[in-house]
């Protein structure tokens, strides 16, 4: 192993005296499954990026920093976790000006754990990637979004000679065609794309630089994040070509993708031309998984109106803001002549702050001293030999109620196995945790943590030691806690439907009213009866199959029971009496997919005045084949077959 690594450093120092170029692309929100590189997918095309793997290395296991965006760019910048810089959270963007992180004064009754407040600008202190790389004679450019501080705390703080389009925020200002809302930044044409024109603009400014200057661009897309439009060509095309039973079924959010993929390809092409490919490496990931939550407005090809959250993460777990593998595990690529094989994977687990130590010492560049880092080189793993590391670690202390959320927590990957720490969400405030072993499980659809404690021990050890040597801000015990107010089954289960154009898409009624066999639709749902069952599907948001009268039944408690299949893994949700408020529901429990499980659950009440049953957490598809409800003596009271 040494005398491997002796010729990667070898290698490197070749590579150095070249001075080579680098090209960064980081995209906004793309999920692992949003491109063609790992197989998910039938219906978003990503050729460009086929095109650059071939030329590099897939990472199969690279990992951003953060289930959200500005904190994985600050690890980028600064080859540290979150847990160290404190950027935990995307409000860099605000009035606020935090530069260290704390934890909240106070909580919400139902919440155990005091959550933290995020750094919401990164420190100019810090040595980062520009500042270093522009130091050792490089020309430095930033396009695209920063999302880490409006001036003082730009790109042009961090040691980039350009910002364009010097924009703080946290999306594309509006829209990705055009009018934008730039301040000073306008448009070249009608309807122009924004990736269009930030690849444009990077073709350009490459152009400009002397020949033999050595550049470091930063590509960071606006692609694809919300607000979600796109060319319209692009969306009647993909509008022929969607299947609603297919996970991936957005015309707008699969022309997003193209267009990403469109930007790629002429940054690819403009690099062929010039001559450089030689000497130019290529960094392509994203900053976080998959947007679940957001709704988007579309149209299928007969015109009938839809509400779809813009992607699916599966075969993985949740996505965007939250701690499962959908929320962090990203699609990666490193292209490095000299370096990596042409078209090879890697099995390898890498993460984002790994890119600041291993570009700086592949362009021949001193670590900086005094600076922690938590990244490592990750040479060997370039050219398909194993890493040395113990594991790595995502820290999200915040709970943002999107599909599959967890509480304030810290994850450690460690070869097969992922354990998450809950902060405080035991019993007398000690910790909880979910063990998945990623091999057999990569859905993370079961809990392994009471069959394996000396697993959990052990990756909780290198938990603490990470967060110690990080001095990193924790979450506390909530003084004001009141466990009447708490209920750890609604811990995964999405709060409030999805959002269109950043707020809540409120309850609606749907289009589907008419009572099928006694039972309604509600929510974001369409029921039908079909071979002997009802059958249920879900756009999103929150599905429910409503009782359209009332049964009027005394004398309880009651058990209510169902058999249903499902397309998804998820959560069964029963709610009695209208109007089916929170502290009238039983968790059926958890169900896997494509196959018939019969449940119930118990009903304290004296009196059913109504039935609320919530088969589906998110998109998909619920068979019901019968329910029941029997007196606390198991007397079969009312039943519903289909």
């Amino acid at each position: 192993m040494r005398f491997i690594f002796a010729l990667i450093l070898t290698g490197l120092s070749l590579l150095a005296a070249t001075r080579p170029n680098v090209i960064f692309i980081l995209a906004d929100d793309l999920g692992w499954a949003d491109t063609t590189l790992y197989g998910h997918t039938s219906l978003y095309e990503t050729p460009n990026l086929e095109r650059l793997a071939k030329r590099g290395m897939t990472f199969n296991r690279a990992y951003a920093n953060s289930p959200l965006c500005s904190p994985t760019r600050a690890s980028i910048l600064t080859g540290q976790t979150p847990a160290r810089h404190g950027s935990t959270a995307p409000a860099h963007h605000t009035a606020t000006v935090r530069l260290q992180a704390a934890v909240k004064r106070t909580g919400k009754p139902n919440e155990k754990a005091l959550l933290v407040d995020t750094v919401t600008r990164l420190d100019t202190d810090y040595p980062t990637l520009g500042k270093l790389i522009k130091k050792a004679g490089y020309a430095t450019v930033h396009f695209g979004k920063w999302h880490l501080g409006p001036e003082p705390y730009s790109p042009l703080q961090h040691g980039f000679d350009v910002d364009l389009p010097h924009s703080p925020g946290p999306g594309p200002a509006g829209s990705f065609v055009a009018p934008w809302k730039f301040r000073n930044f306008k448009a070249n044409k009608p309807n122009e794309h924004i990736e269009d024109r930030m690849a444009e603009e990077a073709v350009k400014w490459m152009k400009s630089l002397p020949k033999e200057q050595p550049f470091y661009l930063n590509y960071w897309q606006f692609s694809v994040h919300a607000p979600f439009n796109a060319k319209a060509e692009l969306i009647e095309k993909y509008r022929g070509k969607i299947d609603r039973q297919n996970k991936h079924h957005s015309p707008t959010y699969a022309s997003m993708v193209e267009s990403l993929d469109d930007a790629v390809g002429t940054l690819l092409d403009a690099v062929d031309e010039a001559g450089i490919a030689d000497r130019t490496i290529f960094v392509f990931t994203s900053d976080n998984g998959g947007n679940m939550y957001n709704g988007i407005p579309e149209t299928d090809k007969d015109g009938n109106a839809f509400v779809t959250a813009p992607t699916s993460n599966r075969p993985l777990r949740g996505g965007k803001a939250c701690m499962f593998e959908g929320g962090i595990r990203v699609p990666t690529i490193v292209a490095w002549p000299g370096l990596t094989k042409a078209d090879t994977r890697s099995d390898q687990i890498i993460q984002t702050c790994d890119f600041y130590p291993t570009l700086l010492t592949g362009l021949g560049l001193p670590l900086p001293a005094d600076h922690p880092m938590d990244g490592i080189n990750i040479a060997p793993a370039l050219i398909g030999d194993r890493l040395q590391r113990d594991a790595i670690f995502t820290y999200f202390p915040h709970a943002p109620g999107v599909p599959d959320w967890l509480p304030p927590c810290v994850a450690a990957h460690a070869g097969d196995w992922k354990l998450i720490r809950l902060f405080h969400q035991g019993e007398n405030g000690v910790h909880d945790y979910r063990l998945f072993n990623l091999k057999d499980d990569i859905g993370e659809a079961t809990n392994l943590a009471s069959r394996h404690p000396q697993k959990v021990r052990e990756l909780d050890r290198l938990i603490e030691r990470h967060l110690t040597d990080a001095n990193a801000v924790t979450p506390k015990p909530n003084p004001r806690f009141d466990p009447s107010q708490y209920d750890p089954s609604r811990i995964g289960v999405q709060v409030g439907g999805l959002k269109i154009g950043g707020k809540k898409r409120p309850p609606t009624k749907n289009a589907n009213t008419k009572p099928v066999h006694g039972w309604r639709a509600g929510g974001t749902a369409t029921l039908a009866a079909a071979d002997g069952t009802l059958v249920l599907r879900s756009t999103g948001g929150d599905p429910q199959l409503i009782l359209a009268g009332s049964p009027k039944l005394a004398g309880g408690p009651f058990t209510v029971s169902i058999r249903l299949k499902t397309t998804k893994p998820s959560k069964v949700l029963v709610f009695c009496n209208p109007p089916f408020k929170r502290g009238g529901f039983t968790t059926f429990g958890n169900i896997q997919p494509g196959r018939w499980m019969e449940l119930s659950g118990r009903f304290e009440t004296e009196k059913l005045t109504g039935l609320r049953i919530d088969p589906l957490t998110s998109t998909g598809r619920a068979e019901i084949d019968w329910i029941r409800v029997a007196d606390q003596n198991g007397k079969l009271l009312k039943e519903w077959s289909f």
